[in-house]
């Protein structure tokens, strides 16, 4: 109930503006986990893609790395200059830099303690983070090849305004790469932003039972690493938050009460 109350009133740009920044900054602060480096759902390639090769130290992040590399592949990021917005613990900007291999990799989230953490535990040479706003972002016009954004925007105040800073600090040419999720109405008004955008939409592509797949081969993971790290009466919120097997979130997606899409723009 409380769950289903609280994600309701993400429905109110004003409540997201002012709930979601304390959120992540005490999520970063107050939970120093160290092999916790993603929060998103995950994406499942299932029989059709081949299994992505990953170092010993990354398949314990095999689903929420499978999703970045999903979108990444969309374009051609070697040696581009690439922004994550919404990088969040980091995890997704340094799979990048390190696999992708782009002149530059740049991670934005609005969290002061998020861009810390991820800055002290992902350190390459063409990889830094940087606090900023989605709906202001502090880049100069035409500033990079790629721009990324994961499981993020649902919880901006406006996706226009931040559509509109996405165009305005991509390169001309350059390609938008976005997976986030909704409720049907919700995703038809993120479609209709998209194609009010000014960018031009490529594709378009429901994930959700990728990531409904991803979120049950990743369960153990999950439950282990909360069982661990996780103090036991708030066990049950963080485990709604992290979005576990049976969860609101799961049972959602896998009802259709939520829908999983991808999305890759060019301007």
């Amino acid at each position: 109930m409380v769950t289903k109350f609280f994600l309701s009133l993400t429905d109110y740009p004003f409540f997201r503006r002012i709930i979601w920044k304390p959120i992540y900054e005490v999520l970063a602060k107050k939970f120093q986990i160290k092999d916790w480096h993603f929060m998103n759902y995950g994406y499942d390639a299932g029989t059709e893609q081949s299994l992505l090769d990953l170092q010993e130290k990354d398949e314990i992040n095999r689903y929420p790395i499978q999703l970045y590399h999903f979108l990444a592949q969309k374009t051609v990021i070697e040696g581009k200059e690439v922004l994550e917005v919404g990088s969040g613990r980091g995890g997704g900007s340094d799979f990048i830099s390190r696999y992708h291999r782009p002149a530059k990799m740049m991670g934005l989230d609005i969290a002061f303690n998020a861009t810390q953490w991820a800055q002290r535990h992902h350190v390459e040479d063409n990889l830094r983070f940087v606090q900023g706003n989605a709906e202001r972002l502090p880049f100069p016009d035409e500033s990079f090849d790629v721009i990324i954004n994961v499981e993020s925007c649902h919880a901006y105040g406006s996706v226009p305004r931040f559509l509109s800073e996405v165009k305005r600090v991509l390169r001309p040419g350059g390609h938008f790469l976005c997976a986030d999720l909704r409720s049907p109405a919700g995703m038809k008004k993120l479609q209709d932003n998209i194609q009010s955008s000014g960018m031009q939409l490529v594709s378009q592509e429901n994930i959700t039972n990728n990531v409904v797949h991803a979120i049950e081969k990743e369960n153990d993971i999950k439950q282990q690493r909360i069982n661990t790290h996780i103090k036991k009466w708030i066990r049950p919120l963080f485990s709604q938050f992290a979005g576990i097997k049976g969860s609101k979130i799961h049972k959602d997606l896998e009802s259709g009460n939520l829908t999983y899409y991808s999305f890759v723009l060019t301007k």
